[in-house]
């Protein structure tokens, strides 16, 4: 009789019920419903680094367009003008306070596909600088924004090379 016993408590221990089955259904299922939702934000925001790169290199790009201009400041700072092709002319620095531009646009006032949805703006204001005269001394703020509420700003110097020369 011993041998019947142990035959069927082995019979009912070969399988699974049907509540066991359905708690493993659900576990497994808000376990992958998790990692899929995971994946999903990070996919998502796998484009913020380029977006964020394009508006750095817009930036570092116009930074260096403005300092790489002769250095004149006579106190009021003009702003740039923009031709009717829209091709920017500048003759100094301080050409560019308050310039702004969106779309983005090369030096000659095309418009560079795939930065639409960018937009740049400068401020220049004379600053003293260890030992520097501010009427010497220009601090450059380029401000770019793009999208996903993404906002880069570079900061750059020029300074008068030959105080005393033209300029």
């Amino acid at each position: 009789m011993s041998m019947r016993r142990e035959h069927l408590r082995i019979a009912r221990q070969a399988g699974i019920s049907l509540v066991e089955l359905v708690m493993f259904i659900v576990i497994v299922s808000v376990g992958l419903a998790g990692i899929l939702s995971v994946m999903n934000v990070t996919t998502r925001h796998s484009a913020d680094p380029l977006i964020r790169k394009q508006a750095l290199a817009i930036a570092e790009s116009l930074l260096e367009e403005i300092e790489l201009q002769a250095y004149t400041a006579n106190g009021a700072l003009p702003s740039v003008a923009v031709n009717g092709n829209g091709k920017r002319e500048a003759n100094n620095v301080a050409d560019y306070n308050g310039f702004t531009m969106s779309p983005i646009r090369d030096i000659n006032g095309e418009p560079i596909s795939g930065l639409e949805a960018y937009g740049a703006s400068v401020d220049i204001a004379p600053v003293p600088l260890n030992g520097v005269p501010a009427n010497d001394s220009l601090k450059i703020d380029v401000t770019v924004t793009g999208p996903s509420d993404t906002r880069i700003i570079l900061t750059g110097y020029r300074l008068r090379y030959a105080p005393n020369a033209l300029p």
